[in-house]
């Protein structure tokens, strides 16, 4: 790997090594504080809506400026910072407004991350995905680290542990580049165009989807294997497959990028999605769930590199950072959202296996839509 593209690829490592210091964590400590259903809900679902406000807005302010490295410093440290004291608030609503500052700064994150990268890597950018293995890495050994030092420090260890990898991803931010906006006149102008291009709004469509599919696999999965009769430890070693199932994907996602191009990966990877939500409708044993978590790599992660692909190649000139956040919010925000929200009162009326069967077939649908609709306005160059 050019040394050049160590620094994005340590960023990546660092990022999601606080993902995994704290994320896991938060309803723990929301139920340590005795918090109800009904207010953890809301601190849950809330923030992928912050995400879907604040990351275009952060994103388009450091192309409108051209001071990406300035706004990507500025949210690590404010990010940091809220997570040192968050510890210190133990009322709901205290809780709630330190949680909704936190993801202000840290939504646009990833897709600062992706931009950087797809910038720094110029014409090898499908070697994106070995960029984002550094992410896999960094988020696989942080969940078992972190998770002893909460053991021994208890959960606030949790908080610090993340705020200090951001502190660590602030001075690495210093050396990643980013793409140069034009003149305001010319950015305006290339905005209104991305935002009528049809192509996009169909992108758009589907990377809903795949935010969709995140916010049930995030939240739905785990009641799923509780039915099952499956253990904590075997709820555990259920991510580690999964996370090391995305291992091959990243290593050589330049092959499926070389092999497909993103548009058409990306429809692959939903497809995929489908079939794996309908195998976990089939499954009986926690043994199933096992098995079934191998198809991870060719679901999510090439859902999203390819994604993060098919948004640098669309971008106009200077907007590069600006369509990555879009990309980002529409998955992390909109989707991720509306998929945690739906899912709740499917899971207490159908239960988890119709739920996952349900969520398949409607994926399936939506593929079934997009290509009808590439047809009919004959936007086929994906």
């Amino acid at each position: 790997m050019n040394r050049k593209l160590l620094w994005p690829f340590s960023f990546n490592f660092f990022h999601f090594a606080a993902v995994a210091a704290v994320t896991p964590f938060l309803v723990l400590y929301y139920r340590k504080l005795g918090f109800n259903g009904d207010q953890i809900g809301l601190l849950t679902g809330i923030t992928p809506l912050v995400t879907l406000f604040f990351a275009p807005l952060w994103t388009g302010l450091a192309d409108n400026t051209n001071h990406h490295n300035r706004v990507l410093g500025f949210l690590l440290l404010a990010a940091a910072s809220t997570l040192l004291i968050f510890p210190t608030f133990k009322l709901f609503l205290p809780v709630l407004l330190i949680a909704i500052a936190f993801n202000v700064f840290y939504g646009p994150l990833t897709s600062f991350a992706d931009s950087a990268a797809m910038s720094m890597l110029g014409g090898q950018k499908a070697l994106y995905g070995r960029i984002r293995l550094g992410g896999t890495i960094g988020y696989g050994i942080a969940a078992v680290l972190t998770g002893s030092l909460v053991q021994l420090l208890g959960l606030k260890a949790a908080f610090w542990s993340c705020a200090g990898l951001m502190l660590a991803n602030f001075f690495i931010s210093r050396r990643m580049e980013f793409s140069q906006a034009e003149t305001r006149k010319t950015r305006l102008k290339e905005m209104s165009q991305l935002v009528a291009n049809k192509q996009w709004f169909l992108f758009l469509i589907l990377a809903f989807t795949g935010g969709v599919s995140l916010g049930i696999l995030s939240n739905y999965l785990f009641p799923l294997m509780q039915e099952l009769g499956s253990s904590g430890a075997v709820m555990g070693f259920a991510l580690t497959i999964g996370t090391i199932a995305e291992i091959p994907v990243m290593l050589f996602s330049d092959r499926l990028l070389k092999k497909f191009k993103a548009g058409e990966l990306l429809k692959i990877a939903l497809l995929m999605t489908a079939l794996r939500f309908m195998l976990y409708f089939l499954a009986k044993t926690p043994t199933a769930i096992l098995l079934v978590q191998l198809t991870n790599g060719m679901t999510f992660p090439a859902f999203w590199i390819a994604g993060v692909s098919y948004a640098d190649e669309h971008a106009p000139p200077g907007l590069h950072t600006t369509a990555q956040g879009v990309f980002g919010a529409v998955v992390w925000g909109f989707g991720n959202a509306a998929g945690g929200f739906a899912g709740g009162p499917l899971l207490d009326a159908i239960g988890s296996h119709a739920l996952f069967l349900s969520f398949g077939v409607g994926f399936l649908g939506v593929l079934v839509l997009v290509t009808t609709l590439q047809r009919i306005l004959k936007e086929n160059q994906w």
